[in-house]
């Protein structure tokens, strides 16, 4: 069953999922770090690390949202990042942390769709997502078009929630997805939707072995998982 931000209305997933990022985009980087309490930030480290030894020159990252992963690549010293998202809302205030930051000349954002993306075979060397493929209308054809793009022996790095299996870590995580996190989301984005919309897809998301298996019968090489906290996020990685 496919998982909506706005069930009772008629738009696809991907033009719900579109607006819910347009609606919160004003907040959504407080609520993230406030959310997860910072730990989003080095969660993004770390999958940037493993990036290191392969010292990527072109990179793409999809669901970018407001460019934080992609700005935490530029510690890969790479020549060129590009940032694709869905959301009009996100892009705008990503491309002015860029600007900011005085970074345009390596990183740029441009709207655009991950199960049709904009570029030629073989064009990448590493491509990142950070909690956007759970959000893909498509996920097999999402994945399959990120894979088209990576060079030969290319590699991949998504950065997606995960539902941990251990008690009590399991019990308390629950409780804090489905009752703290929807409150404090819907009192500060004012978007009824969105934070409910987070467990849902969460839960609905076929995580760890189960998505390993979908990255290899899909042609990636060398698919790994590395739980982090217990299970609560997880950082997969193949090779094209």
């Amino acid at each position: 069953m496919t998982v909506l931000p706005y069930k009772h209305q008629k738009e696809t997933k991907k033009e719900q999922v579109a607006t819910m990022f347009n609606n919160i985009s004003k907040k959504y980087d407080f609520l993230n770090h406030f959310l997860s309490l910072g730990i989003d930030v080095l969660w993004r480290k770390k999958a940037i690390k493993l990036l290191k030894p392969h010292q990527p020159k072109i990179l793409l990252d999809v669901a970018t949202g407001t460019g934080d992963f992609a700005l935490e690549a530029l510690t890969l010293n790479p020549e060129k990042i590009v940032g694709i998202d869905i959301s009009e809302g996100m892009l705008m205030i990503g491309k002015e942390k860029i600007k900011n930051k005085g970074v345009e000349n390596i990183v740029s954002l441009q709207l655009g769709d991950s199960e049709q993306l904009p570029f030629s075979d073989n064009f990448f060397d590493a491509y990142t997502v950070g909690f956007g493929v759970r959000n893909f209308e498509n996920l097999e054809k999402g994945l399959s078009e990120m894979l088209r793009v990576l060079k030969p022996q290319g590699n991949a790095i998504i950065l997606e929630f995960s539902k941990p299996k251990i008690l009590p870590v399991k019990m308390l995580y629950n409780f804090y997805f489905n009752f703290i996190l929807p409150f404090i989301g819907k009192l500060v984005s004012k978007d009824n939707s969105a934070y409910t919309y987070l467990p849902e897809s969460v839960n609905a998301f076929p995580d760890g072995n189960d998505f390993l298996l979908i990255l290899t019968r899909l042609g990636y090489k060398e698919a790994k998982v590395k739980p982090l906290m217990f299970g609560i996020a997880s950082i997969y990685y193949a090779k094209k």
